[in-house]
């Protein structure tokens, strides 16, 4: 089975490098909000525009994001890295977004469709997968899958935290992480396809 490897940056370092700046915000000094904005959101605004799929919208999840973790600073007690922390919210306010415009999830239905891919084992080399063309191709996934496949594959969470998450079972975000990796498989070639 091909397997989807993606180097994700990693904030983490931040957290721990800048505990300085992160005490100054505690304390309310605008300049070192700015400058930890300006570390970290680019990162998140990925993060949003994966779990939105819209560019507006992500931007708004964004800004909101930051609000709840300024308002929050003083609850982080540097036992994660600050990245890890800000993300949790940054998702979380994704999906509170989602939940409050009453937006249903929807996954991928039909099982069989996606059981057997037509992939060639032997021409990997071929096909290869960047996460530009993986991110283009989350894009045609039905939300449920894409937001699963995000954060399973992108965010680093796994399927026990996914479930919790979106609760829904483990093995309904197991499956559908399965069938969202498929798709976007099936995707890339068709574009590699188009563009020959």
């Amino acid at each position: 089975m091909l397997s989807l490897k993606l180097k994700v940056n990693k904030l983490e370092n931040y957290g721990e490098n800048h505990k300085s700046i992160i005490d100054a915000c505690k304390k309310g000094d605008e300049r070192q909000k700015y400058r930890l904005y300006q570390m970290y959101s680019k990162a998140m605004f990925n993060v949003c525009y994966r779990m939105m799929n819209n560019r507006e919208e992500a931007e708004d999840m964004l800004q909101e994001a930051f609000t709840q973790a300024f308002l929050k600073l003083d609850s982080f007690r540097y036992e994660s890295g600050f990245g890890s922390w800000l993300k949790r919210i940054v998702i979380n306010t994704c999906i509170n977004a989602k939940s409050k415009r009453k937006v249903e999830l929807t996954y991928f239905e039909e099982m069989h469709k996606f059981d057997k891919p037509e992939i060639d084992e032997n021409n990997e080399e071929e096909f290869q997968l960047t996460v530009a063309g993986i991110t283009k191709a989350m894009e045609k996934l039905p939300e449920g899958g894409r937001i699963i496949f995000s954060l399973y594959l992108l965010e680093g969470y796994d399927h026990g935290e996914i479930s919790q998450i979106l609760n829904i079972t483990e093995s309904t975000s197991k499956s559908q992480f399965m069938r969202a990796k498929r798709r976007v498989v099936e995707i890339m070639k068709e574009q590699k396809t188009e563009m020959r």
